[in-house]
């Protein structure tokens, strides 16, 4: 009966994923334009993935403290609001003002928007009265791995079909997404918020276990969007592969890869958490260096699916092992871990992009020096949660 009752619910917090996908990767998809049309440099762009994430800190720091007072339909609703202004100023905006000055105003408002969907929809389900949550968190989180290949195939099929110089029209064609998403949190049945005033943000911090998990968290963020944001880019760039290829041996191919790897373990029962965190972590490590070392484009964007695999388990797992440890603690939980997250997230694009624009070599050996720093993450993570074992044994 529930799930009947909440399936609406459902629906919505999986379109929020998918346009989350949306607001995240579109743009990193068209930086090669961007750097063509509008002479945006390697750092700019850097700065770009990295202004975005820093607004979803931000934003993830103001939900947690307001949202009671403002509720889970309207910050939704108003979630996808900002996504759709957010990819209206991506078509339009550049041509009006100074370019770059353009696309941070339309990153900003597409990462306000991102932002509360990454905070909101994770507590929105975890409030459900819905059975075998862990399962349904990987199945959730699935959803923003289908909306980032969808957004590679739909543009690769856009670009093949009327030309990457009529980019302008793709950002106003993914806006009906949110569109939609918008109509249903609408109609949704929710359970809104709690009072959470025993497990304040202070209190949480406290806890040494969930300090290691903000540290896994960061961790997960950062090996995930690093491939993520610059795989297009390195494939075309420094493989030398077309944009329709390395699309969609690149990220389309790490999209697809995570998604099946988090509808995988959606099917999992009695999943050992920290076991799968550890060998995601193994495999995330391998698949940067087998990008970043191999001399055959092919295995290079092999590494790149690979890599989709590893991190796949990564953020819906930390989610997981502190909801287990802190089962009372939803919003301002999963506040502080989507923070942790987006942190990782800005630092990992944006050291990659630094070490990539500053040493001034040849754009191949600049790129693949610049991830190879992606893989310090997933290695962090390991030595963090062998760390981790450790001291539960003791």
């Amino acid at each position: 009966m529930p799930m009947r009752a909440y399936r609406v619910t459902l629906y919505a917090s999986y379109i929020g994923y998918i346009t989350q996908a949306i607001v995240n990767n579109l743009p990193s998809l068209l930086f090669v334009t961007f750097t063509l049309e509008f002479s945006v440099t390697l750092e700019q762009i850097g700065s770009l993935i990295a202004i975005n994430f820093i607004t979803q800190m931000i934003t993830d720091t103001l939900v947690g403290r307001y949202i009671d007072k403002i509720g889970y339909k309207i910050a939704m609703i108003l979630a996808d609001i900002l996504a759709i202004i957010g990819l209206f100023s991506f078509s339009i905006l550049p041509y009006f003002i100074e370019p770059y000055i353009a696309l941070l105003i339309a990153m900003v408002f597409a990462a306000i928007g991102g932002g509360l969907c990454e905070v909101l929809v994770s507590p929105i389900v975890e409030s459900l009265p819905l059975s075998d949550k862990e399962s349904r968190m990987s199945l959730l989180h699935s959803f923003y791995s289908w909306g980032q290949a969808a957004v590679v195939l739909i543009a690769t099929l856009y670009f093949i079909v009327f030309g990457i110089s009529n980019w302008r029209i793709l950002p106003l064609i993914f806006m009906i997404v949110p569109f939609i998403d918008a109509i249903l949190f609408y109609k949704a049945k929710i359970i809104e918020p709690r009072s959470e005033k025993d497990y304040s943000k202070g209190a949480i911090f406290k806890d040494r276990d969930f300090r290691i998990l903000i540290v896994i968290m960061a961790c997960a963020g950062a090996s995930e969007i690093t491939m993520s944001q610059w795989s297009s880019l390195f494939a075309e760039e420094a493989l030398g592969v077309s944009k329709t290829i390395g699309d969609l041996l690149g990220p389309m191919a790490f999209a697809l890869c995570m998604g099946l790897a988090r509808l995988y373990y959606s099917t999992k029962r009695d999943l050992k958490i920290e076991d799968s965190l550890l060998t995601s972590s193994i495999l995330c490590i391998i698949s940067y260096l087998l990008v970043v070392l191999s001399p055959i484009p092919l295995l290079s964007l092999l590494g790149c699916a690979l890599c989709g695999s590893a991190v796949g388990f990564m953020w819906p797992g930390t989610f997981s092992l502190a909801a287990g440890a802190f089962p009372k603690a939803k919003t301002a939980m999963f506040a502080i871990l989507a923070l942790a997250g987006d942190v990782g997230c800005a630092l990992g694009p944006f050291i990659t992009g630094q070490v990539s624009g500053l040493l001034h070599l040849d754009t191949d050996v600049s790129l693949r020096l610049g991830l190879a720093f992606g893989a310090l993450f997933p290695f962090i993570m390991f030595i963090v949660l062998l760390k981790k074992r450790s001291a539960s044994k003791l």
